[in-house]
């Protein structure tokens, strides 16, 4: 297995992608920490992990509270004696021009796109460092990679963390801790709500992207938890400071 022996921790990991990459990820061998803001809904996934015989546990974590954050990896780093991946996933999206989006949606965008995120990689270093090597996953978007129309807290956001993720691989290549974004497009979860109500409706979403991504089709969470694991595991030792897109070509 890719993975045996490694211990991952994942926020916002009770439903869509972060779910499927925590499956996943036990499925190749580690013992998986989910995470999300639902503790109930945390311990739900994790339960169905531990029925397949794999490992896993639960915990409430709202990332935007630092301390419950930092603390959550510092205590897995600290049960287990090793912290080996890092998916850093909860996020949020806000549709809207600049004319409807209100200065604290654009904060509470910021704080959970960005911040959240440098705060956990922040908290995953030092164990990663005690043992000369780690993979933090961040999730951004192919919203990092291009502009979408009437989503400016979310595209601004999303291309912000990537160049985070880039900064900090090129600062710590060298200890051999890797740092690469995700990159997913339209992946059919609850997630879209944004872009279904700036878009006009699900109909209209379904007419984007039916039209507007060369497959002609939304992608699986099964297909970004594939792409998950690679990150995570050895298949991309020599990838670092990457944005993997996954998005059906919609960015070409």
């Amino acid at each position: 297995m890719l993975l045996e022996g490694r211990v991952a921790l994942v926020t916002g990991a009770a439903s869509g992608i972060g779910a499927a990459g925590a499956q996943a990820m036990a499925r190749e061998g580690a013992h998986v920490v989910v995470t999300d803001r639902d503790g109930a809904s945390a311990k739900i996934l994790a339960d169905a992990i531990r029925e397949e015989g794999l490992g896993a546990e639960a915990m409430e974590v709202d990332v935007t509270d630092d301390a419950a954050l930092k603390g959550a990896i510092a205590g897995t780093a600290e049960r287990h004696g090793r912290f080996d991946i890092l998916h850093s996933h909860a996020g949020i999206q806000i549709e809207g021009r600049l004319e409807d989006v209100k200065v604290e949606d654009m904060d509470a965008s910021w704080n959970l796109n960005v911040r959240a995120h440098f705060v956990a990689a922040k908290a995953a270093l030092a164990p990663m460092r005690a043992q000369g090597a780690g993979s933090v996953i961040i999730t951004s978007s192919n919203s990092g990679v291009q502009y979408d129309r009437e989503m400016i807290a979310y595209c601004t956001t999303k291309h912000a963390v990537v160049a985070m993720t880039r900064q900090m691989a090129a600062d710590y290549a060298k200890e051999n801790i890797r740092f690469n974004a995700l990159c997913p497009g339209f992946i059919d979860t609850p997630f879209n709500k944004g872009f279904e109500i700036q878009m006009g409706g699900r109909d209209k979403l379904e007419e984007y992207v039916g039209s507007a991504i060369p497959m002609g089709r939304f992608g699986t969470v099964e297909e970004i938890a594939a792409g998950i694991v690679y990150l995570a595991s050895d298949q991309s030792s020599f990838m670092t400071g990457h944005a993997l897109v996954i998005d059906g070509g919609e960015c070409i």
